[in-house]
């Protein structure tokens, strides 16, 4: 019994883990296009500009309204694009979790 304990709260912490990772930003969308197939977002976070795109036909991705966003950037391998996975929240009043509104590729910082 005390053994399967142990191990049931290892694999919580191992678990836990890649969750501890994820970076968290605010952006600002100024706006979207779509060029052959790929939905491109053009954000700010502070004075770093940001490219995201996502495939259009994905299930979380849209052109996003200008606004503030909160972005979280995925640790490495998770997510649906092989880059710089980052996934886009809209804030909710009064709550910590914003409603998730897509998931990107970070393609370009500038």
């Amino acid at each position: 019994m005390r053994k399967e304990m142990v191990r049931l709260i290892l694999l919580a912490v191992c678990a836990a883990v890649p969750l501890l990772a994820q970076q968290e930003q605010q952006i600002t969308v100024k706006g979207g296009e779509v060029s052959n197939g790929v939905v491109i977002v053009t954000a700010q976070a502070g004075k770093t500009f940001l490219d995201l795109r996502c495939n259009k036909d994905a299930t979380d991705c849209r052109i996003l309204e200008p606004g503030n966003y909160e972005m979280v950037r995925l640790p490495k391998n998770r997510g649906l694009y092989d880059c710089a996975d980052v996934r886009v929240y809209r804030k909710i009043a009064d709550s910590e979790t914003g409603q998730l509104v897509g998931e990107y590729c970070l393609a370009e910082e500038r």
